[in-house]
Formats: C-alpha cells, sequence, structure tokens
C-alpha cells in the first residue's frame, strides 16, 4: 500500500513540476494560471503524503520524491547542442603560423639571447641602485633578478610576430634600466 502512496506522490510532484515547467515557458501574465496551477497540485501532493504517513514522515517523503520527480522533469528537457568553436582566449597564445627564412630565425635569436641579456642586466643594476637596505642584499637581489627578467625578455621577443617591435622594446628596456642607474649611482 506505502508503494501506491509513493507512486501517487512522485505523479503529483512530476505533474507540478510540468506545470510550473509551462509557466516558466509562458512567461508574463499568460503563465500565471499554469503557475497557480503547478503550486496548487504540489501543495494537494504535499497534503496526500502528509495524510498518507502523519506529518513529519509525509512531509520527508513528499520532499523526497517530489524533488527526484521534479529533476526527472528537467532532465527531461536536456539538450545536447553542439559546441561552438571557442576562439583562442589563452593567456599565452600561440605565435601566429608564419613562414620563416633562416635570417628572421638567427635575428630573432640574437635578439633574444644577447639583447634580451643585455636589457635584463640593466633591470637589474637598475634595481640595485635604486632599492634601500644593504649594499650586499642589493646586489644579490639584483642578480637573481637578471635570470629571471632574461627569460622573461627572450619569451617575449620569440613570441612576438614583429621583429622591430622587440627590437625596439629590448631597446627601450635597457635605455631605461642603464639610464636610470647611472643618474642614481651606486
Amino acid at each position: 500500500m506505502d508503494s501506491l502512496w509513493m507512486a501517487i506522490i512522485g505523479g503529483g510532484g512530476a505533474a507540478g513540476a510540468l506545470l510550473l515547467r509551462r509557466a516558466w515557458s509562458a512567461r508574463g501574465s499568460d503563465g500565471v494560471p499554469w503557475k497557480w496551477l503547478g503550486w496548487g497540485v504540489m501543495f494537494a501532493t504535499f497534503a496526500v503524503a502528509m495524510a498518507a504517513f502523519g506529518s513529519m514522515r509525509g512531509l520527508f517523503i513528499a520532499f523526497s520524491i517530489t524533488g527526484v520527480a521534479a529533476l526527472a522533469v528537467v532532465a527531461s528537457g536536456y539538450e545536447l547542442r553542439r559546441r561552438r568553436e571557442r576562439k583562442n582566449r589563452s593567456l599565452a597564445p600561440e605565435p601566429i603560423e608564419r613562414a620563416s627564412t633562416w635570417w628572421r630565425g638567427v635575428l630573432r635569436w640574437l635578439l633574444a639571447l644577447p639583447v634580451g641579456l643585455i636589457a635584463a642586466m640593466g633591470i637589474g643594476i637598475f634595481y640595485t641602485a635604486w632599492t634601500g637596505g644593504a649594499p650586499q642584499t642589493r646586489l644579490v637581489v639584483g642578480g637573481l633578478l637578471i635570470p629571471v627578467v632574461w627569460g622573461a625578455c627572450m619569451a617575449w621577443t620569440l613570441a612576438d610576430n614583429r621583429i622591430l617591435r622587440a627590437l625596439a622594446f629590448l631597446v627601450a628596456v635597457t635605455a631605461f634600466g642603464f639610464g636610470l642607474a647611472i643618474v642614481r649611482g651606486f
């Protein structure tokens, strides 16, 4: 007998969820009657459960079964959509496929290795000259900063599609670092 009551409660929960779903899809004033009808069926289902199983046990059974029935109604409307092609929104996108020549490759590596090192040394010396603290600490931190900045300059130079822009950036960083280090002195 209990299974019959549970089937009635499940059917009432599913019917209430279907009516509420219809109210949601109608929207506006067209959905108001469906909304009242859906909530009425839900409350009637809870009243039947409380009458059949007692107040607290019936309320628990009604919440459990009605929730599962409503979830089944919602899951029945699931649509599997095709995935859209997304643009590359990576923070580090791959360099554009470019037709590379041997002289462009050599020029990129010459910019990345020695010119990038000179720019990194400028930043390290600038840091050493302009920060406070003991001279030994400033020298060590400035020296440890050079490989990090050099790696960043190399990565940026090799990934940039425009060689002249990379050259201008490295020259500007070098001038900035050494220029301000000279102004301050050690």
